[in-house]
Parts: C-alpha cells; structure tokens; sequence
C-alpha cells in the first residue's frame, strides 16, 4: 500500500502535525520536532508527547507513515572540532525527540565537507556522528537523504550512501531517503520509465533498495545534472510527470512515507490525491 503525504508545519506543538496532514488529505507526513533553523529547542512536554502520540493514532498514523527531519544547521561531517561537536549534540537531541514521541526513524542530509577536508574524511565522520546517535538511542533509525550536490555538500553520488552505510556499525538502523529532486540534479535521470529502471537499479547494486526508509517526491527547476537544489510542483519542472507515476505503481515503494516538499502547499491536497490515484487507490477516508 501506498502512503502519500507531505512536510506539514508543527507550528504550534508538534501535536499539530497530524492534525495537518489529514487536512490535506495525507496517508503520511514529515515534520521538524523542532525550530530546523535554531540548534536548542525547549525540551518536549509530557502533554506534547501524549498529544502526539494520540492525535497520530485517531488519524491513522503509525511510525512508518512518519518521517521527522531534522535540522538544517547540523553538518555531521564537520571539518572543525568544535563544529562538529556542536552538530552530534544537536543530532542526538533529534533522535531523542523522535524516540519520544514513538517515532522509529529521523531523516537528515548527511553533511558538508566546507571544502577543508577531503570527501572520505568528511563521509567517516558522518559514520560516526551516526554510530554515536545510534549508540545513545534506542529503536531509532538514522535515514540519510541524497542531495544534489550543491557547494561541498556530499550524498549527491549513490556512491556517498554506500560508503557512509559501510561504516555504520548497526545496518539494521540505517537507511536511506531519495529525494526525486536531488537525484536527478545529481545527474541521474528518473524522466521516463525506463530511466526510473535503470536509475533505481543502480541504486540497488551500489546501496541496496532494502534500505529505503522513505522518499521525498519533487520535480525539478533546473536541469539534470545541475548540481542545484530547486523544487518544482509535480510535472511542471525538467523532470516531468512520469517519475511520479512510476513510483506509484511500483510496489518496491509501498509501505514508507512519500513525501511532497513541492513549493506550493495550497497545491498539497491535489498533488496527494494525484499520487493515490497514479497508485490505483483510494486516499485515506475515501
């Protein structure tokens, strides 16, 4: 089954994001546990917790139809030392608030070598900015997110997923998010169906579609292989309408939260409903 959704505000507690997603029609959703451009949040209330956790279970959410992200200051590849540390303790407190509220996995751009250090010293240093998250949690998976490569970012090559999964010492807690957007960005083509079978076979042999926790659907503003990080609304950028038909037909994405970060959120409930219908199925409540 298919569970469509998108990233909904938590302004107000994080109770309201459920409460969001079924407005729109949603099957899952993503959210930030907290402030994604402040690094201390107010710790969550017991109130906040069971209000979460009992908004999610009366509109039919379970853990796996969730994706948190966390913030967007964190660099788990932090050249500096103090830097770095920073960005651990930050991470953890996320992986923290998530354990919290029920929730099993915490998605996260892996991280920037700033252009101090070279890309393996960076990628070993997100391995074990992980290991240490996993380390001090419990039940918690940390799935890390493609990018398109923008400035020293890394994860734009499958080839950065694999090597970080390699060094992550529990692999039954490690997954990752492909992000529609960022891959094709990175250079890999998803604008037909054929290119959908090839692109995602490579993403089997290299990291292996056993861990995929999740998907982010956006299509693009710019071109492929641009480097560049620009979303578009469903089949109105270069990437085009067959990708997010092909995901919704195939079964290999069933039972994870896709999520829509397009730009136009008054387009959300349309979009979702287009995607359940790509799929065959009915929305939640139809």
């Amino acid at each position: 089954m298919k569970y469509f959704g998108a990233h909904v505000s938590a302004a107000g507690g994080v109770e309201n994001a459920p409460l969001n997603a079924r407005k729109i029609g949603a099957g899952a959703f993503a959210l930030f546990t907290k402030n994604q451009r402040q690094w201390v949040a107010a710790p969550l209330t017991p109130a906040q917790i069971d209000s979460f956790k009992a908004n999610c279970a009366e509109n039919g959410y379970r853990p796996f139809q969730i994706l948190p992200h966390d913030s967007y200051l964190i660099n788990l590849g932090h050249p500096d030392a103090a830097g770095l540390q920073k960005s651990r303790q930050a991470f953890g407190d996320e992986m923290k608030r998530c354990e919290l509220l029920g929730l099993d996995r915490l998605n996260f751009h892996p991280g920037s070598s700033l252009k101090e250090i070279s890309d393996e010293a960076c990628l070993a240093l997100i391995a074990e900015s992980i290991n240490l998250a996993l380390e001090a949690t419990s039940g918690m998976t940390a799935v890390i997110e493609n990018t398109a490569g923008q400035g020293s970012n890394l994860g734009w090559r499958f080839e950065h997923l694999a090597y970080i999964i390699d060094r992550v010492q529990d692999k039954s807690r490690v997954g990752i998010c492909i992000d529609t957007c960022h891959a094709y960005s990175a250079g890999y083509d998803l604008r037909t169906a054929a290119a959908c079978e090839a692109t995602f076979a490579e993403l089997d042999r290299v990291v292996g579609l056993k861990y995929l926790k999740g998907m982010h659907l956006n299509d693009d503003l710019k071109a492929q292989g641009s480097r560049v990080d620009r979303h578009a609304p469903l089949g109105e950028g270069t990437l085009g309408i067959e990708t997010f038909k092909y995901i919704a037909a195939d079964p290999r994405f069933d039972d994870m939260p896709l999520i829509l970060e397009t730009p136009d959120e008054s387009r959300w409930p349309d979009e979702i409903a287009q995607l359940y219908a790509f799929a065959g199925q009915p929305g939640p409540g139809k």
